[in-house]
């Protein structure tokens, strides 16, 4: 029997999938399958090659070797909707992957190309920081612009609040965090105390919300929280330097209680960016704003005449450290890119060497002029 003809199909609330995030447009992306008489779920778990999947006959233990593709960014990744055997021993057969809404990507490694697919199919991304240690306002930039490049939308939860019992510096935290993040929702959270975990839920309450951040940063303790019962194992940070060990060493993904999903992940030692420009651009809009104003439209706000970013630097409208990170990001970004694209590598390295020369000629103007 397809999921369609089911009991109470003309409304998508009492569908079985519905808590899971079910809905008319996911139904008509899988009614081609549904003639075939397969069986629609969403994977909740991957493991070596095998992956968890909740149908409407409820969950079942299912193999990928029918969909194991050689591009990396096409594997099975929770969060993903597929058609599985109606019927069977497990594990069933995943026999299609329907196509993906949204996906965060990182890259596996500095020194390779391949991305990583985290979650897929997701509304909200939301970074875990903890409050328990000092901010890396780099770190979270990087988390939001991957965020961004998802398609899905970035909060940023500092958690451990009730570590901060000065509401002056807590403020200037919130503060330092809003300007590293613009357009981006700010929440202080004490998952212990309970304090501010109506805004959270408020926010989670429908669609698909994936939790990220560092070892440590209370992922467990918080994902607990909302889920409302102790679900996820926690262990405590080190009082040395606030990390934890990987409690979470898997992506599960589990129906909240008040509605939505919630995708927990291991925390993440590594956020490299994977094709993620847009994303960079997104988390320093201001700078693109800025940029637009720039004499020459390629301008790379190092030393050309006209440059309206560094313009706003010298009048301390622009902290440093932004324009140092937007550089950084942006550089690691074209560099990942290019590592698939020998004619961008070439294009990159020729503009490293016309801006070389541009620098070279302008340091030697400049002592020209001092002798």
């Amino acid at each position: 029997m397809s999921f369609s003809t089911l009991p109470g199909s003309s409304s998508f609330s009492s569908h079985p999938l519905a808590p899971y995030g079910w809905d008319a447009d996911w139904e008509a992306e899988f009614a081609p399958h549904a003639e075939r008489g397969l069986l629609p779920g969403r994977v909740v778990r991957v493991d070596r090659g095998l992956c968890d999947v909740v149908t409407p006959a409820g969950v079942v233990r299912a193999d990928t070797e029918f969909v194991v593709p050689r591009d990396p960014m096409k594997v099975v990744c929770t969060g993903d909707w597929v058609a599985v055997d109606p019927e069977g021993d497990d594990p069933r057969y995943v026999r299609t992957l329907l196509p993906r809404r949204t996906a965060f990507v990182r890259s596996t490694s500095s020194k390779r190309s391949e991305g990583q697919i985290l979650a897929a199919n997701v509304d909200h991304a939301i970074v875990a920081v903890s409050l328990a240690v000092e901010l890396d306002l780099g770190r979270i930039e990087r988390f939001l612009a991957l965020a961004w490049e998802s398609g899905a939308q970035p909060v940023v939860v500092l958690t451990k609040a009730d570590l901060v019992p000065d509401p002056v510096t807590l403020a200037h935290l919130v503060q330092d965090v809003e300007t590293t993040a613009p357009g981006v929702p700010v929440l202080t959270v004490s998952a212990h105390a309970g304090d501010g975990l109506d805004a959270l839920v408020a926010l989670v309450g429908s669609g698909t919300s994936v939790l990220l951040g560092q070892s440590g940063a209370g992922k467990s303790t918080l994902a607990n929280a909302l889920l409302g019962a102790e679900v996820m194992d926690v262990q405590a940070a080190r009082d040395v330097d606030g990390k934890g060990r990987h409690t979470t060493t898997t992506r599960n993904l589990l129906a909240l209680p008040g509605g939505g999903v919630l995708i927990d992940t291991p925390g993440l030692r590594g956020v490299g960016l994977f094709d993620a420009e847009t994303g960079v651009g997104q988390v320093f809009s201001e700078i693109e704003e800025l940029a637009e104003e720039c004499r020459f439209s390629d301008c790379g706000h190092e030393s050309e005449p006209g440059c309206a970013v560094r313009s706003a630097v010298e009048a301390g409208e622009l902290p440093v450290r932004r324009l140092e990170s937007y550089r950084k990001l942006m550089r690691e970004n074209q560099w990942i890119t290019a590592k698939t694209d020998a004619r961008l590598r070439s294009e990159i390295k020729k503009d490293w060497k016309k801006r070389g020369a541009e620098g070279k000629a302008a340091m030697e103007a400049k002592r020209g002029r001092w002798r």
